[in-house]
């Protein structure tokens, strides 16, 4: 892939791609080529960002002022372009964010199934009829779009986190501004062409590139901006919501996850030492929602820490456009630094490396971000290991003396997003589900992941207590209004 005239202009404002002009430039370099340039993105200014909402807004009356059916059509529209474009799309994502091949591919899928879903919503039930009580006024509810938006996108899910939030913001009749994550822009700027060719009036979605501290701050504090949907880091995460609070928008927050696979007695060893490696080392864990604990009962946890420890030494640490990558680089320098910090954190606090623990800077490796798949057991349950989000491909064996246990240790940290049980049991199984404090929950099930016509989000300092995906869109990109009509 050659970097195209696109990837220069990764800001569009009231249907007009941003030419650099005067402002700062900042250049994109591979993950996994750090010589090898991906695009330039523009560093906007709180000006433009001004400008941004300001033609949101202008559009906004006009939007929500369409038959849902209408606007479903572009959104339907948006994703046949999208599937005719997944391969050039996919390749782009692995290129600029380091994400093996298949993995990007089924990403972007999940991008147009998203669009295809929620332009379906344009046809669905928005509100309910009630009983009046003189018995010959109609009371009823219905739901209005909350006005300007503000999406701000994380890079580890480029093409499908954006969609999940843009498609649900703009059926409801809400206008867009969108600030994706640093790592993410060029992705984003290629997803913002498809839906300029698939009709969409200017103003709907406004793509903004820049730094957190200028565009994002501006995006927070705009008056005009009514809600603000915001997925990253809890230490962010908290700052939005003070700043929107403060001017009273509405905030919704998907955060951090220290995820745990429990792993009882009586499961199946093979099985569950499959599927927590897959989750915890497929994207390089750089998803929220990676398993990055395993809690193992006694029993079993030598035998259950041989087949993970096999299965880890196993895997290939390649180029993620070979099509039979598993394991890539991860996202950047930053990223790089903080995950091997991590893990040399570990170690002076006592716990064992078992397989890798390693960066790779040999041969092809030398101008990329590779880290080895790692395995510690010996983790303390106030040690950082088990208690901070490592957001890379590290795993943590923690032993339980028995469900109970298991669920103290799996509960004993601030995040509640994704958790997930082995065993054969039944009755253990609904045990885990009533206690464990957890958003997502699943049973002989990876952490990661979760169908897109269900609610996700989390428990704890995961989310704002709000949903994402489904029909839970609607709680939050839209209001109730009540209506009576006294004939």
């Amino acid at each position: 892939m050659t970097v195209t005239g696109i990837i220069e202009r990764t800001s569009y404002i009231d249907g007009h791609w941003i030419e650099p002009g005067e402002r700062n430039i900042k250049e994109h370099y591979s993950p996994l080529d750090t010589e090898r340039l991906v695009g330039r993105s523009i560093q906007l200014t709180a000006s433009d960002v001004d400008a941004a909402v300001q033609g949101a807004r202008r559009e906004l009356p006009r939007w929500s002022g369409l038959a849902g059916m209408e606007r479903a059509s572009f959104l339907f529209k948006a994703a046949q372009l999208l599937e005719e474009r997944k391969e050039e799309l996919a390749q782009l994502l692995t290129l600029e964010m380091g994400k093996p091949i298949g993995e990007a591919r089924g990403e972007v899928q999940r991008a147009v199934l998203l669009f295809r879903y929620y332009a379906g919503e344009g046809m669905r039930g928005i509100g309910e009829v009630l009983p009046a009580s003189d018995g010959v006024s109609q009371l009823y509810t219905t739901r209005v779009p909350l006005g300007v938006v503000g999406l701000i996108t994380p890079w580890n899910f480029p093409a499908a986190i954006p969609v999940w939030k843009l498609a649900p913001a703009i059926i409801f009749g809400n206008t867009v501004v969108w600030k994706p994550a640093e790592h993410a822009v060029i992705t984003a700027a290629r997803l913002m062409q498809l839906l300029e060719e698939s009709g969409l009036p200017p103003g709907v979605v406004q793509l903004v590139s820049g730094s957190g501290s200028v565009v994002g701050q501006r995006l927070l504090e705009h008056p005009q901006v009514t809600g603000i949907s915001f997925t990253g880091s809890d230490m962010v995460g908290r700052e939005v919501a003070r700043q929107a609070s403060a001017r009273h928008a509405k905030y919704q927050l998907e955060m951090g996850g220290k995820n745990s696979t429990i792993v009882l007695a009586d499961a199946d060893l093979e099985r569950a030492a499959d599927t927590i490696i897959s989750a915890a080392m497929r994207s390089a864990g750089q998803k929220c929602t990676a398993t990055s604990r395993v809690i193992v009962e006694k029993p079993v946890r030598e035998r259950l820490t041989s087949l993970l420890v096999e299965k880890a030494d196993s895997i290939k640490l390649s180029n993620p456009q070979e099509e039979d990558c598993y394991l890539g680089p991860v996202v950047s320098k930053g990223q790089y630094e903080s995950i091997l910090e991590s893990i040399e954190r570990g170690l002076q606090e006592g716990a064992r490396v078992l397989a890798g623990g390693r960066a790779r800077t040999e041969g092809d490796f030398a101008r990329g971000y590779y880290i080895e798949p790692t395995v510690f057991d010996r983790v303390e349950p106030q040690s950082y290991l088990a208690q901070e989000e490592v957001f890379g491909p590290v795993l943590a064996i923690m032993e339980a003396g028995d469900l109970d246990h298991a669920l103290e240790l799996a509960n004993g940290v601030r995040y509640g997003l994704a958790a997930s049980v082995f065993t054969n049991s039944q009755k253990q199984a609904q045990r885990f589900i009533n206690g464990i404090e957890a958003g997502l929950v699943k049973v002989n099930g990876e952490t990661a992941g979760v169908e897109l016509q269900a609610p996700f989000g989390g428990m704890k300092l995961s989310s704002s207590y709000s949903r994402e995906q489904g029909r839970a869109a609607i709680e939050f990109f839209t209001q109730v209004k009540t209506v009576l009509v006294t004939p």
